[in-house]
């Protein structure tokens, strides 16, 4: 294995800045020489930047030096998929058409990150415009998955998840359209959180859907994510899909107790078709909830498998206007990426309308859960990761559709808005990890992550 950072969390890392025990300078040279051990073997960024991120932990060491460190964030070193635009670097979305697109400003997420005092040392690598689950870009060559690199990352986030699980950085952005930020923190075995439609500013990111993106971080623990949520949450004028509602303390208690939790098991759609490894995984989940003091409750969460049907239709849709400034360029697309977009534009506009008025009634129908449960407990992937460039995989003898499968258990969590946190839940035979979501109610956040800390403890 590659070098990895010395601290495993946020919070250890903070504490040993804070102390004097390592400067910021020392901590973004370490992160730095990780990452230029391990782009080899895993292929996990997609530009550097060593320059600015040097001056900026300079600059942490100046602010410490005087007082108190700006954010718990202060001098830690981070990155963001190549998605968010990072004013004077490269911002490709893991596309040559994008190959000389340098930004004139930050993204609203870069900005809260600077502010904050976090180190950004790159742009990690990711699915072609993001719009895929596998990370095989074809531009760029393959991410690869630092558990075994002949497996995939998950995407589109992959290189965001693997730069989080090989320790080279302790917070990695990603964006979430249909599971881009838990898919790869099932199979890379790191946290992952998708906050609630509106609670993080979209501002400066490359769009790929216009009503289904959502930015969130993947790092090693859910407190490190809620960290990172209690600097990027709040209101943006600038992002039209912006919310107002009020800002929590995401923190989790220090601690861990689930007394008076109820916790939801849907009965029917998530629990089937899992590999044995996820399923047993999940099992030990509930006992552990249990344990700490949860209830564990049915709950019919209605017919997902309609939910994520929605969400296919808007996504063809949206994505393909999205993208249509540069479908003049068809040669220059990846053949999969191409190939969704074609789709999406023969579409008819009655379906994306129907599919758009659907989601309402689906979403006003799933408030119901809430009447029952704090929060859902489910899968995060049902497979652990497969191989690069594998179509299909086997659940239980049978052959299925590598991301159909991989998205079941997310795409309709994007359709409905709602917060969902994906957390490692264990290992199959091969040492592979496997993941859970905790799912929540809007802008109840704080729920899931106090959760998902307590259940890995």
């Amino acid at each position: 294995m590659s070098a990895r950072l010395p601290f495993r969390t946020i919070s250890e890392a903070g504490v040993a800045l804070r102390e004097r025990r390592i400067s910021a300078v020392e901590l973004t040279r370490l992160s730095l020489a990780a990452a230029a051990a391990e782009q080899p073997r895993t292929n996990l960024f997609l530009a550097m930047m060593e320059e600015q991120a040097l001056a900026d932990a300079a600059a942490c060491d100046a602010t410490l030096a005087e007082g108190e460190p700006l954010s718990p964030l202060h001098g830690i070193p981070v990155a963001v998929k190549d998605v968010y635009c990072t004013k004077g670097t490269a911002t490709t979305c893991g596309s040559r058409i994008l190959a000389n697109h340098i930004p004139d400003h930050d993204a609203a997420v870069v900005e809260r990150l600077r502010a904050a005092g976090a180190v950004i040392i790159g742009k990690t690598h990711m699915q072609e415009f993001a719009y895929g689950i596998t990370c095989n870009n074809p531009h760029f060559g393959p991410v690869r998955n630092s558990h075994d690199v002949t497996r995939i990352p998950g995407g589109s986030s992959g290189g965001s998840g693997v730069a989080v699980a090989s320790g080279v950085v302790l917070m990695a952005m990603g964006s979430d359209t249909g599971g881009s930020i838990r898919i790869p923190a099932s199979f890379c075995g790191t946290s992952g959180l998708k906050p609630t439609t509106g609670r993080v500013s979209r501002y400066g990111v490359l769009p790929l859907d216009f009503t289904l993106d959502h930015m969130g971080p993947l790092a090693p623990t859910p407190h490190d994510c809620a960290l990172t949520l209690q600097v990027l949450a709040g209101y943006d004028p600038r992002d039209e899909s912006s919310s107002r509602a009020p800002v929590d303390r995401y923190a989790p208690p220090l601690e861990p107790t689930l007394a008076g939790l109820r916790l939801g098991i849907p009965t029917s759609f998530y629990y089937d078709g899992l590999q044995p490894a996820v399923a047993q995984a999940l099992d030990a989940l509930q006992k552990k909830a249990a344990a700490l003091g949860a209830t564990l409750v049915p709950v019919d969460t209605g017919d997902i498998a309609a939910i994520n049907a929605i969400g296919r239709v808007i996504l063809l849709s949206e994505a393909s206007a999205a993208l249509e400034p540069y479908l003049h360029r068809r040669s220059e697309f990846g053949a999969d990426v191409l190939a969704l977009l074609d789709q999406g534009r023969l579409l008819p506009a009655t379906d994306y309308v129907n599919a758009q008025r659907l989601r309402r009634l689906v979403m006003a129908r799933f408030e119901s859960v809430w009447e029952h449960a704090d929060c859902l407990l489910i899968p995060s992937t049902p497979t652990t990761a497969p191989k690069i460039g594998q179509t299909s995989i086997d659940i239980n003898g049978e052959q299925v559709d590598v991301r159909l499968a991989t998205t079941r258990c997310m795409r309709g969590i994007n359709v409905l808005g709602l917060p969902a946190l994906a957390i490692p839940s264990g290992q199959d035979e091969a040492g592979l990890p496997t993941g859970a979501q905790l799912v929540g109610r809007r802008f109840d956040e704080k729920t899931i992550l106090a959760t998902g800390e307590a259940l890995m403890a």
